[in-house]
Parts: C-alpha cells; sequence; structure tokens
C-alpha cells in the first residue's frame, strides 16, 4: 500500500457509484475541482486511465473495472481494522442503520433491538420504517446499512437472504358470529374488509391472492397503519387482512378474532444488504440476529 492514498481511491470509488464528478462533490462538501485532481493524481499514481465519460454518465475503464473490485476489498478491510482499534481504545463497535416494515418494527425487532443493546450498550442503532421499495433503495443507495423486508426484493449490488415466513391472518371484532376457521376470498367479500394502503408488496401479496380467487375486491377502507386497521376492526367498521406477527400481540387492547386464509397465504420476510457492504461488529451482530429468528412466526397458544 506504499504511496496508495486511501483519500484518492474513495473519490474515484464515489464517482463510479454516483456517476459524475459534481454529485460526489456535492456529496462530499467539496469543489468538482478538488474531486477531479484526486481522481487525476490516483491514475498518475498507477499510469492508466480510470474514467471515461459515456454521455453523461462517469464510468470505469477496463482498468478502473479491475481496481474498483480491489477498492472495495480495501475498504472493508480498513473499515474492519479501524473497528477493532475503535473497540480497544473506546469501547465502541460502531452505528447500525437498519430500514423495515411497521410491523416487524412493533412486534418483531424490540427484543433483538433490546438484547443487542444490553449486549453492546456502546452499539448506535437507528431504525427507520417505509415499504420495500423504499427501504431496498436506501441499501442500494448506503443511506442505511440493512434492510429487513417484505419479499420480492432485488438489486444487482445487493446480497438478499430469506430469513422467515409470516402468515397472513383474518381478524374480526370478537362478538362478530358465524366465522369458520378458515376463510376464502369469496366468504371474505361478503363482509367489510379494511386493508393496508396500495404500494407496497403487503397490500401487493394480499391482491394477487384475492384475483388467483378470482374475486374482484374492493376494500371500504385502506390504511396507512396496521395498528388503526386494528382498532378499526375491534371497534365493529369490518374486517381485514394482515401478517399475522401484527396481532399476535394487543396487550391490553379490545379482543379480536382471528382465523386463518384459504387457500394459506403467507409473506416472507429476508434481510438485504450491499454485496460490497463492510460489516464491522455492530453490523455483523445484527445481521447475525435477523438470520436467527424463528422460521415461521407461529399462532399463539
Amino acid at each position: 500500500m506504499r504511496g496508495l492514498n486511501l483519500d484518492q481511491l474513495n473519490a474515484f470509488v464515489e464517482v463510479i457509484e454516483q456517476g459524475s464528478f459534481s454529485a460526489v462533490a456535492e456529496r462530499m462538501n467539496l469543489s468538482q475541482p478538488a474531486i477531479s485532481l484526486q481522481v487525476r493524481q490516483l491514475e498518475k499514481r498507477l499510469g492508466v486511465r480510470l474514467i471515461e465519460r459515456i454521455g453523461r454518465k462517469a464510468m470505469p475503464t477496463a482498468a478502473g473495472s479491475e481496481l474498483l473490485a480491489h477498492a472495495r476489498r480495501i475498504e472493508a478491510t480498513v473499515t474492519e481494522a479501524l473497528s477493532d482499534m475503535a473497540r480497544h481504545s473506546t469501547g465502541a463497535i460502531g452505528r447500525v442503520r437498519l430500514g423495515t416494515g411497521a410491523s416487524a418494527c412493533i412486534h418483531l425487532l424490540p427484543p433483538i433491538l433490546g438484547g443487542l443493546r444490553q449486549r453492546f450498550p456502546s452499539l448506535e442503532i437507528t431504525v427507520s420504517t417505509g415499504n420495500t421499495a423504499d427501504v431496498v433503495k436506501a441499501v442500494e443507495e448506503n443511506r442505511i446499512d440493512i434492510g429487513f423486508v417484505t419479499l420480492p426484493a432485488s438489486g444487482r449490488m445487493l446480497e438478499v437472504t430469506p430469513v422467515m415466513e409470516d402468515e397472513f391472518v383474518v381478524i374480526a371484532p370478537a362478538d362478530m358470529t358465524g366465522l369458520p376457521k378458515k376463510i376464502t376470498a369469496a366468504a371474505l367479500s361478503k363482509h367489510p374488509v379494511l386493508l393496508y394502503e396500495p404500494g407496497g408488496n403487503t397490500r401487493r401479496i394480499v391482491d394477487q391472492w384475492f384475483v388467483r380467487s378470482g374475486v374482484d375486491l374492493k376494500p371500504v377502507m385502506a390504511l396507512g397503519s396496521v395498528e388503526a386497521i386494528k382498532e378499526l376492526v375491534a371497534a365493529g367498521l369490518g374486517i381485514a387482512v394482515l401478517p399475522r406477527m401484527a396481532v399476535e400481540h394487543r396487550g391490553a387492547a379490545a379482543p379480536l378474532q382471528i382465523r386463518s386464509l384459504s387457500p394459506r397465504l403467507a409473506r416472507k420476510l429476508a434481510v438485504v444488504v450491499r454485496l460490497d457492504k463492510p460489516l464491522h461488529l455492530g453490523l455483523r451482530e445484527m445481521v447475525g440476529a435477523l438470520k436467527a429468528l424463528p422460521k415461521v412466526v407461529a399462532a399463539k397458544r
């Protein structure tokens, strides 16, 4: 590594990932000439051209593509070294930025997050919620470190690891009579139905289930909050289809009836990280905790 400047290497990687010198300059709060100079100095040091313009986009040359692979390995090694040294000097193990859906955040993650904070008091954890598309985009853009989302999810630079399955169930007011143990789409369509708002994978999976059953369902309400849907159902305003994890633990709230769907319907939840993401100790622990979740969200006994 004699003579190899890590700042120059980082500037090169950022230009390739962002596609332009100006975007990197704005992100790093530097001037565009400063970024260009770092890349030129790196090219001079290595004796090869690393970047070329194709249209308005900055792209790697053949040599640049080869260096990019090395640069990501170097970044991972440097990050791991700094993380290890930080633990010796301050006891810190890093920051974890997690993105997930609201149901998982409320009903699944608290024990995991609590356990990690208890084991690693200096670990900085931030959690943001959103639908799968938003979380995956944030992972791709490195605005968050880990996504825990409803499949499908994909990306050229992403590692997507299915972790667990969560069954969809019907919830109904406690005093509603005549509900069978398993409920079909046709039977559901005879009642006022509340669903989660359109746009996310959770709603899309439910809509596709109705379509496969030949039912053109028009919900009476679509809401962005699972908790609001549960309260409205408990108040007698209809029935709803929700993930099981969102309805098994209601605490002191009004009781609900829970029924399975026929045919059975479930969603798969997965951990999403960038393939080139350096995993310091805190990130490794978070990913490990998510991958250790039970494979199926079980019904409460």
